[in-house]
């Protein structure tokens, strides 16, 4: 017997501004589905999301809830008016022996519920949002990106909960450790159409690639046949006029298939040019100490940030990572202690607050008017790395479109705004990259785009987030903040750090000796295999790519300077061009080097 699905959509369509979103889109949601909602920012998620909770009513086509199924929906911008306290919000709609649901939400999702809506920040008020959700415990709940504003220890507890909810549920998240613990089905946002797939978020990418290939490769054959079509319109069509207009109209219908087909998104142009070569040293902290509102942030920090390091900052919201982050970056003084940066630093700051961002005038305005972008005497241009570029033409680069630059900022979703204002530093040059929370509202394609030119970038690198999967791909090294002024540094990304501090927290156990059991020599005892860890896996991984791109490098670098006339004609040129090629061979004999290294220990 058939189960009636708890949510369905038929024929779906909706225009949003003059253009379509969604058209005679269809979809089911049965009882017990854990399904992820995936998609390129601005695809429509969220619209989609808001159709199925019945907030936005559709142009065309049915939505049917089953009768008596409760549906909660967890919006990214809650409104809390009429409201006292987030708890009173948070408890609205429930049993007074309900009550204790909202006080176990607010202690695993940490946030006051006596905390005045007046007062509270934004992140607070999605939480109590998230809570109130999870207290009413309805049959289907809809998560619009539930992690966000959401330390790792509070993700970790929402994880925990929906692994054991008997709820279904359809999530939005730019988490992939988070996607791919929880959902067991795949819904896809393409171009207007959504697909599913009986299978979680791990098997999503490969899906896709699988379904863009198949893509290709019939347009591959339509654009062939089209072709062969037309060359025999042109030659042999005279000769068998009325027999063959039934061909003619096969040829046109095929040209109008190809015409209606909507190109994919691409990939947005990032790019992340390092500027001068820093120190070696990059930042030295010792015995540095702060407190915020006799809070203390850190107690006796020593740390040393070398060039090229990939520092990446944890712990919970609230414990001080951004107030550390302005220590290092002298933005602020320490109580006591040093902190001495090193020298030719040129910084390029992503804040998570977007602060870089005005929100009241256009993108256009937002680029056109930085001091950093702006060009002498130009209105419509902007200065990227050296080069100027027209405005519209950049912003291109980064997936917006020209309807888009006149708009203001306010009206872009948390993807674009992230996109915006990874326009905006990565159009000049820097050799030090502060990076606070640049994964939250990205898609899957921009965040892999992000991860690889981190790879690439040859200048250093520090990092606040609370994305697990991002922090093993990209950290080197792991600072965490327990809370107390207590700072531990640990080798690694997430992963690594959580298995050291499971090791150095195991009890240690002692073993009784055994009097008749033969003593083992040294020489006797089994050679263990040392293995790698997960950042030195994605390094090894990662490091034939780069051999290949500095191999690239050096040998554009020595045609160019293989012109017997460049050293007297244009020294300063011969001299950076010098300079840069005794830096690749430097960097090439230094990635070999660990690429051996590397291969012997996951060998042996």
């Amino acid at each position: 017997m058939a189960i009636a699905p708890l949510l369905q959509l038929t024929d779906i369509s909706l225009t949003f501004g003059g253009e379509p979103v969604f058209h005679d889109l269809s979809l089911n949601v049965q009882p017990g589905d854990r399904v992820a909602l995936v998609g390129r920012n601005g695809s429509g998620k969220s619209t989609l999301m808001k159709v199925m909770a019945g907030m936005v009513e559709a142009d065309s086509g049915a939505r049917v809830a089953l009768t008596g199924v409760s549906v909660g929906y967890m919006e990214q911008e809650p409104d809390l008016s009429g409201f006292e306290t987030l708890g009173a919000f948070a408890a609205s709609g429930l049993e007074a022996s309900e009550m204790y649901r909202v006080e176990r939400a607010s202690e695993g999702l940490k946030f006051d519920p006596a905390r005045p809506v007046a007062t509270a920040s934004g992140g607070e008020r999605r939480r109590a949002a998230l809570a109130k959700l999870m207290a009413e415990e309805p049959e289907l709940m809809l998560l619009d990106e539930p992690t966000n504003h959401l330390d790792i220890e509070a993700i970790q507890w929402l994880e925990d909960e929906l692994k054991a909810t008997r709820s279904a549920f359809v999530l939005i998240s730019h988490d992939r450790r988070f996607l791919e613990e929880l959902t067991r089905a795949t819904l896809w946002i393409d171009r207007g159409a959504v697909r599913r797939q009986e299978r979680g978020f791990a098997d999503f990418e490969a899906w896709r690639d699988k379904t863009w290939e198949d893509e290709d490769m019939q347009r591959h054959k339509l654009d062939r046949k089209i072709k062969a079509e037309a060359r025999w319109a042109v030659e042999g069509i005279s000769a068998r006029r009325k027999r063959n207009q039934g061909r003619v109209r096969r040829l046109q219908d095929m040209r109008a298939d190809r015409a209606g087909q909507i190109r994919r998104q691409g990939q947005a142009a990032m790019d992340l040019a390092s500027g001068p070569k820093s120190g070696k040293k990059v930042v030295e902290a010792k015995g540095v100490s702060h407190a915020f509102a006799d809070k203390p942030i850190v107690n006796k920090l020593d740390l040393t940030v070398q060039r090229g390091d990939r520092v990446a900052f944890v712990g919970p919201n609230g414990v001080g990572k951004t107030t550390l982050l302005k220590l290092l970056m002298g933005e602020i003084q320490p109580d006591s202690g040093q902190i001495v940066l090193g020298t030719n630093l040129v910084p390029a700051i992503f804040d998570q607050n977007r602060a870089r961002l005005d929100l009241d005038a256009s993108l256009w305005d937002n680029m056109t008017t930085d001091p950093d972008m702006r060009v002498s005497g130009q209105s419509d241009q902007v200065m990227v790395r050296g080069v100027p570029k027209h405005v519209v033409g950049y912003l291109k680069e980064f997936l917006f479109d020209e309807r888009q630059v006149r708009a203001p900022v306010r009206s872009l979703s948390g993807g674009e705004k992230a996109r915006l204002l990874l326009a905006k530093i990565m159009a000049r040059e820097s050799n030090l990259l502060v990076l606070d929370e640049p994964t939250n509202d990205l898609d899957v394609e921009t965040l892999d785009l992000l991860q690889e030119l981190l790879d690439d970038y040859d200048g250093t690198v520090l990092l606040v987030s609370h994305d697990r999967d991002f922090l093993d791909r990209v950290a080197t090294t792991t600072i965490a903040m327990e809370g107390g002024g207590k700072v531990v540094v640990y080798a690694g990304g997430w992963s690594d750090y959580q298995a050291q501090k499971r090791e150095s927290e195991a009890p240690e156990v002692k073993s009784k000796p055994v009097k008749d059991e033969p003593k083992v020599k040294p020489q006797e005892k089994p050679a263990q295999k040392s293995g790698l860890s997960y950042t030195e896996k994605h390094r090894l991984e990662a490091l034939p790519a780069q051999i290949d791109r500095l191999t690239a490098e050096i040998a554009k670098l020595e045609e160019f300077m293989a012109d017997p006339e460049l050293f007297t004609k244009q020294p300063l040129k011969f001299k950076k061009a010098t300079e840069a090629l005794v830096e690749r061979q430097e960097a090439l004999a230094k990635a070999e080097e660990d690429w051996l290294d590397l291969m012997e220990r996951d060998e042996g």
